[in-house]
């Protein structure tokens, strides 16, 4: 028997394609919806600048501790315990790390848009500088209490769970 290249059917690492019937909890079809850390004051930084630079409102935030974080968390097959990472949810993907935050970037405009150029970066090179600053996030700029409302939005629409 020939050694045939067979065509691997797995999913490139960090995508994760869900191949449920059901639609993801808590959000409409074309939706699309950014998991963070709520008690994580970088990532607190990180969602202002993008509620900034989100005008057209297409991406929705939830907190991996909210009901509707860890709802979605669950139904992607992801641990809803002790999450140290963003999530980015569209047409029934999941992306996680760094491929999570490109995804993020690909729906805002200009300058912001113009950083996808570093998905060129290997992604191996790319997670590590990511995974990094994950493991020293608390440590470096510091946790929030457990409980703390989500940064601002303006009119309380972009959350899944409004807000709390």
């Amino acid at each position: 028997m020939q050694n045939a290249k067979r065509k691997s059917t797995v999913p490139p690492l960090y995508l994760i394609r869900n191949e449920r019937l059901t639609p993801p909890p808590h959000l409409l079809a074309g939706e699309r919806v950014l998991l963070f850390d709520g008690e994580c004051v970088l990532c607190r930084r990180l969602v202002q600048t993008l509620i900034r630079a989100d005008w057209r409102k297409k991406i929705h935030l939830a907190t991996v501790q909210s009901k509707p974080g860890k709802d979605l968390l669950r139904w992607s097959g992801l641990s809803d315990e002790n999450f140290n990472t963003i999530a980015y949810i569209a047409d029934g993907q999941v992306s996680i790390r760094s491929d999570a935050f490109f995804e993020a970037l690909i729906q805002l405009g200009w300058p912001w848009r113009a950083l996808r150029i570093l998905r060129f970066l290997p992604r191996k090179l790319r997670d590590g500088m990511y995974n990094h600053v994950a493991r020293n996030r608390y440590r470096w700029f510091g946790k929030l209490p457990a409980g703390t409302l989500p940064p601002d939005d303006g009119q309380g629409r972009r959350y899944l769970d409004g807000g709390r």
